[in-house]
């Protein structure tokens, strides 16, 4: 009676043991914040290629009416996330997820050419860090929203991807409610997460200077890539290994 007792107990430490091993070598859900002029498919060759390897992924189909709304899309995102959560932001997803990396599910951001704002800053006061573009005279505002030109997106978004890509980037664009440049950031995330920040050097949306002053205030593990403002479309492996870099990373 008492061996099966003891065999009993060894079951359960053993049973116990294994669970405790399958759960630290879950994945994380990796979620995709787009940016504006983009959306969710924007990060479909990293989709694919992370579910091939068995990650969970979400992205996120932002609204862009303001940062309150986004956040919110991306707060749902994590909430069906099982276990710890990996974000990816890109250019004006960077907002979103500087506030929603708060969350306690969330171990680590990647800025993809993203803002990474402080408390209070807005895309303005933000921007004032680096210098002027050319972006604004590409705008197309539309009964309260910005759309961007044909030949904006030719020009200073997508300049190196084929003519073809650059059509499905206009035609598939989620414009942006004209309020949002005026919306400020809460505490930011990065200041207690795990960050990396993925610098494109021939960016023309926003300012590699820009970039490589939020990175360093950031103090994020950088990479710099030759590439626009879409540089997870035309450098699709490039971002793939920063974001699998911070799915393996240990958790803080």
């Amino acid at each position: 009676m008492k061996t099966i007792k003891m065999l009993s107990v060894l079951l359960v430490i053993l049973i116990g043991t294994l669970n405790v091993r399958a759960q630290s070598s879950t994945k994380p859900t990796i979620i995709f914040v787009h940016g504006i002029w983009a959306d969710g498919s924007s990060w479909a060759a990293q989709i694919e290629a992370l579910q091939a390897k068995g990650y969970p992924v979400i992205s996120v189909q932002n609204p862009i009416t303001s940062l309150a709304d986004d956040v919110a899309a991306t707060k749902r995102a994590i909430a069906r996330a099982k276990g710890n959560v990996i974000l990816v932001g890109h250019s004006w997803g960077g907002f979103v997820i500087t506030q929603a990396g708060n969350d306690p599910k969330v171990v680590g951001l990647v800025y993809v050419a993203a803002f990474a704002p402080d408390l209070g800053e807005s895309v303005p006061t933000l921007s004032a860090n680096g210098p002027a573009n050319s972006l604004g005279k590409y705008f197309e505002p539309q009964d309260g929203f910005i759309f961007l030109s044909r030949a904006g997106v030719g020009a200073v978004f997508a300049q190196d991807l084929s003519a073809k890509q650059q059509d499905v980037i206009y035609a598939t664009q989620t414009p942006a409610s004209q309020t949002i440049f005026g919306d400020k950031s809460g505490e930011p995330a990065w200041k207690t997460k795990a960050s990396w920040y993925i610098v494109s050097k021939s960016d023309k949306a926003i300012s590699p200077d820009l970039e490589r002053f939020m990175s360093k205030r950031m103090k994020a593990k950088t990479t710099e890539i030759d590439a626009s403002h879409v540089v997870m479309v035309s450098h699709p492996a490039a971002v793939l290994a920063i974001i699998e870099e911070a799915a393996n990373a240990p958790v803080k």
